[in-house]
């Protein structure tokens, strides 16, 4: 796979950071984006480059759909391609459904859901003109089950409604070339969640323990293999069971 081109938001640490410094040491190059974390992007950078990437750390709010579209277009500009559209960012809170704010609310699914549509759209038309590519999307490991959720409603729902858009994507890019999946992780010690909650759920998982950040990373290679080119629609739960 050496020579490819990819965007990952949420690419400057945690899942996101692990994913590129694995394309990195394969030989690809990798734009990532972030928003406030400046300094992790930075290194993060740098790392890339160390384990003979080529790097690119851009700060974009990709909430914004017209900041979106530019991302895409200058990471084509500059590495003239863009072969696979990582997205790993998914801020979320914690807070009772029923003392929601409006705002918060809406920065759930303009966070989570909604840059999924603009990048992908963005993305689409070039590699349609290639007839290749691939967009990876990131949910929940029980996303899938529609349960109730009291405490992280808005995030659950966005986090359902990627695994509807990226079978919808799958669908109409199937034809030319693209494949578009989902990765739905369960308990991940990424360095997002507290050790002593990551330590209270693993009685919770089926598989006994807490998964690491290079399960996902697996993942994300297979689909993006040629290993994986008849995979299209689909979501790969990385949850030691939990979640199903």
């Amino acid at each position: 796979m050496s020579g490819r081109v990819a965007l990952i938001t949420g690419g400057a640490r945690g899942i996101g950071r692990g994913i590129a410094l694995d394309l990195a040491a394969q030989g690809w190059s990798i734009a990532i984006c972030y928003r406030n974390s400046e300094p992790e992007a930075a290194e993060t950078g740098k790392a890339i480059t160390a384990l003979g990437g080529q790097a690119l750390a851009l700060r974009c709010d990709v909430s914004d759909p017209a900041a979106a579209r530019q991302l895409v277009q200058q990471v084509e500009q500059t590495w003239g391609r863009l072969d696979a559209l990582i997205n790993c960012a998914g801020p979320y809170h914690r807070v009772n459904l029923l003392d929601e704010t409006p705002e918060g609310w809406a920065e759930m699914f303009a966070h989570n859901l909604h840059p999924v549509f603009y990048l992908a759209q963005a993305a689409a038309p070039g590699m349609k003109a290639r007839k290749s590519g691939r967009i990876i999307t990131f949910s929940m490991a029980n996303a899938d089950q529609l349960i109730a959720q009291t405490e992280v409603t808005a995030h659950y729902i966005a986090k359902t409604g990627i695994l509807i858009l990226t079978r919808t994507l799958a669908k109409l890019l199937a034809p030319h070339g693209i494949t578009v999946n989902a990765v739905s992780p369960g308990f991940i010690d990424s360095g997002s969640a507290p050790a002593e909650e990551l330590a209270g759920m693993a009685k919770r998982i089926p598989a006994g323990y807490i998964g690491e950040v290079k399960d996902t990373v697996a993942a994300v290679r297979f689909l993006l293999s040629e290993d994986a080119r008849y995979v299209n629609g689909t979501n790969i739960h990385v949850s030691g069971g939990w979640g199903i």
